[in-house]
């Protein structure tokens, strides 16, 4: 089969502390090289499956380069696919499936003293006002978009579209809300005088730095595979496999593997109570013994701390908890 090109996140998605893509190829069983956080090279090679040829890429370009046919496939958050596809027909890109990290959210945020408490009431407010109104974001398409489906927007400017600039390129006729495309640290741009910014989050914590609280929320993301239209139907089976792989790292990583010892008259009474309360996922494997059995459950870890008490008062003994590093149904 011809390789599979996969572009692989550069910034907080493969950041330790926050998506580290890295270790969730790691942990899927892959070896990779040239990928190490704070290390990556622009060709990455995944040294055990040469079906695979990674490059690295910033998440802003990587729908671009799906759409184009640069990749066939790319671990990217989905505000940075839909921003791309707001104005383009059809689906060309594919959501493969969500990998359930990288959590974040597309806000609009305005300084903490406004007064006002939506975006229809800003916008309704500054209906009379003589100077545009300045919104900087990465995201120009979706804003351009949101605002337009906003009540006090339409009510004030009607169908108008505020007028968009990226760097020299400008478009839209609305000049009284203007839409200016930032690279990055977003917020900083209320400082330097701008009314509104549109930015994504996850703790809130760089907002509340800047002096800034959240309007609006435009939507939630999370990192996934996608599929561009070079993702052929032969590539598109290796890319569910790939899928499978790393989504089985994430879901692990919501349960613990549990094993315990539990005297052999008293374990259908431990079988009962581990399948009535679903605390195993199909039914615990056990090994018998003499006097003692080992039960071995997966389970998901919010329920750990009942179950424990559950079993400690069947006499369970050495019990050990481990954590999940795939689990794949």
């Amino acid at each position: 089969m011809e390789k599979i090109i996969l572009g692989l996140p550069k910034g907080s998605l493969n950041n330790v502390n926050r998506g580290n893509t890295y270790q969730l190829l790691v942990d899927a069983g892959y070896e990779v090289l040239g990928y190490e956080p704070g290390k990556e090279d622009n060709e990455i090679t995944i040294l055990n499956d040469p079906e695979i040829k990674g490059f690295l890429t910033r998440p802003q370009s990587a729908p671009v380069e799906l759409n184009r046919r640069i990749l066939d496939l790319a671990i990217i958050g989905e505000d940075w696919v839909r921003e791309e596809s707001v104005n383009v027909e059809g689906e060309l890109i594919k959501k493969i499936g969500d990998l359930n990290y990288g959590q974040t959210k597309l806000i609009v945020a305005v300084p903490n003293d406004d007064h006002y408490n939506s975006l229809t009431e800003f916008f309704r407010d500054n209906k009379n006002r003589k100077t545009p109104i300045l919104c900087f974001t990465e995201y120009p398409n979706l804003t351009r978009q949101f605002f337009m489906e906003n009540e006090g927007y339409r009510e004030v400017f009607g169908e108008k579209k505020p007028l968009v600039q990226v760097r020299g390129l400008w478009d839209g006729d609305n000049e009284k809300v203007q839409v200016i495309n930032s690279d990055g640290a977003t917020e900083v741009y209320i400082a330097k005088g701008a009314d509104l910014v549109v930015d994504n989050t996850q703790t809130g914590s760089s907002l509340k730095k800047a002096g800034l609280k959240i309007l609006e929320t435009i939507m939630e993301s999370s990192a996934g595979l996608y599929a561009g239209p070079s993702c052929t139907p032969e590539k598109a089976e290796k890319a569910k496999i790939i899928f499978e792989q790393l989504f089985g790292v994430t879901k692990a990583r919501k349960y613990f593997d549990v094993k315990f010892n539990i005297a052999n008259h008293r374990m259908d009474e431990v079988k009962d109570f581990l399948l009535s309360n679903e605390y195993c996922s199909d039914e615990p494997t056990t090994v018998e013994g003499n006097s003692f059995s080992q039960v071995n459950v997966l389970i998901p870890k919010t329920m750990f701390p009942e179950m424990l008490k559950g079993i400690k008062s069947f006499g369970a003994s050495a019990i050990v908890r481990e954590n999940v590093k795939q689990y794949v149904r």
